[in-house]
C-alpha cells in the first residue's frame, strides 16, 4: 500500500509539472520575437481558427438562429393572425424549414469550413514548429530552450551511425510513417471508445486524449530532432504521467463547450503548446525530480500496447512496409 501511495504521488508531480510546462506560454512570445516568419504563421492560425471559424460559429448563434426564429417563429402567439396559432402545420412547417435552412448554412459553409481549417492548420501547425526548430538551432544552446535529448539516446554521433543511409534509409523512414498514422489512428479510434464506458468513460477519456495531445505537441520536436519512433514511444510511455499534465490545457476545451467551439478553440492553443514543447526541457525536468526520488519514479504504462498489437496484424498484409519499420 505504501509503495503505491508512493507511486500516486510521484506520478502527480509529474502531471503538475507537466502542467506547469505547457503552461509556460512565454516561451511563445520568445519564440515570436525571434522569428517573424512564426509570429506570421502564429497569427494566421488565429485569424482561420478563431475569427474565422469561431466568428461564424457565433454568427450563427447570436445572429442567423434568432433572425430565423423571428421570421419563422417556434411559438403561437409570435404568429400573427389568431387563426394561424390554431394550425398546428403552421408550427410544423416553420420548424422543418428553420432545420432545413440551418443544416443548409452547415453543409455549404461550417462543414467545409472546418475541412478546410483542418488541413490548412496541419500545414500551418509544421510550419510553425520548423521555424521554432529554426530559432533553437540558430540561437544556440540555452538553459530555456535548447532540448536536452540524452535520455532518448546515447549520442547523437552514436544514431546516426546506427541508423542506415541512402534508400534503406528513406525506405525505414518511410515505414516509420506509416507504422505511426496507423498505430496513432488506432488509439484514436481506442480514446473515442473509452467516451462511452458507463461512469468512468470520461475521466479515461479525458486522460488518454491529454496523453495523444502532448504526443502529438512532442512530435514535431522529435521528428525534427531525427529521434526514432522507438525511441519516442519508450520515453513517452516510461514518463506518461508528465505527458498527460502537458495535454491537459489543451484539452480541458471539450469538457465546458460543444464539439465544434471545442476544436476552434483547440486549434487556437495547440500551436502555443508547440512552442512550449519546444522550449521544454523534458529529460531535466524529469530528471530533476526523480533524481530527488532515488532515480525511481511511476511505472512505465504501456499506452500503446492494444493500438501496437493491431497495427502489427494490419501490417503483416504489407510485408515490406512491416519489413520496413
Amino acid at each position: 500500500m505504501d509503495a503505491l501511495a508512493s507511486q500516486g504521488k510521484q506520478a502527480g508531480s509529474l502531471w503538475l509539472a507537466g502542467f506547469r510546462e505547457a503552461c509556460s506560454l512565454h516561451r511563445v512570445l520568445i519564440f515570436c520575437f525571434r522569428s517573424k516568419m512564426l509570429s506570421i504563421r502564429t497569427g494566421q492560425c488565429f485569424l482561420l481558427n478563431g475569427f474565422i471559424f469561431l466568428g461564424s460559429l457565433f454568427t450563427l448563434k447570436s445572429a442567423v438562429i434568432p433572425t430565423l426564429l423571428w421570421i419563422l417563429p417556434d411559438q403561437c402567439e409570435k404568429l400573427g393572425p389568431q387563426h394561424l396559432c390554431n394550425q398546428k402545420e403552421a408550427l410544423a412547417l416553420y420548424s422543418f424549414l428553420r432545420f432545413i435552412l440551418i443544416q443548409i448554412f452547415y453543409i455549404f459553409w461550417f462543414y467545409p469550413l472546418y475541412v478546410f481549417s483542418f488541413i490548412l492548420s496541419t500545414l500551418w501547425y509544421n510550419d510553425i514548429a520548423k521555424y521554432a526548430f529554426a530559432v533553437l538551432t540558430k540561437e544556440g544552446p540555452s538553459k530555456e530552450q535548447t532540448p536536452n535529448r540524452k535520455d532518448l539516446s546515447d549520442s547523437q554521433s552514436f544514431r546516426q551511425m546506427s541508423r542506415p543511409g541512402g534508400f534503406e534509409r528513406v525506405f525505414l523512414g518511410i515505414g516509420e510513417q506509416v507504422y505511426s498514422i496507423l498505430l496513432l489512428s488506432i488509439f484514436f479510434i481506442e480514446v473515442s471508445a473509452t467516451g462511452f464506458i458507463p461512469y468512468i468513460g470520461k475521466a479515461i477519456n479525458f486522460l488518454l486524449l491529454s496523453l495523444i495531445y502532448a504526443y502529438y505537441c512532442f512530435e514535431y520536436k522529435w521528428n525534427f530532432s531525427e529521434v526514432s519512433l522507438n525511441e519516442r514511444l519508450e520515453f513517452f510511455e516510461s514518463n506518461w504521467a508528465f505527458f498527460a499534465g502537458f495535454g491537459s490545457p489543451c484539452v480541458l476545451p471539450i469538457l465546458f463547450f460543444s464539439t465544434l467551439v471545442s476544436y476552434g478553440i483547440m486549434a487556437i492553443l495547440y500551436p502555443m503548446f508547440v512552442l512550449t514543447a519546444a522550449g521544454t526541457q523534458v529529460e531535466q525536468v524529469i530528471d530533476s525530480l526523480t533524481s530527488s526520488w532515488g532515480g525511481g519514479g511511476p511505472r512505465k504504462l504501456r499506452i500503446f500496447y492494444a493500438a501496437d498489437k493491431v497495427s502489427m496484424l494490419v501490417l503483416q498484409l504489407f510485408p515490406e512496409v512491416q519489413k520496413g519499420h
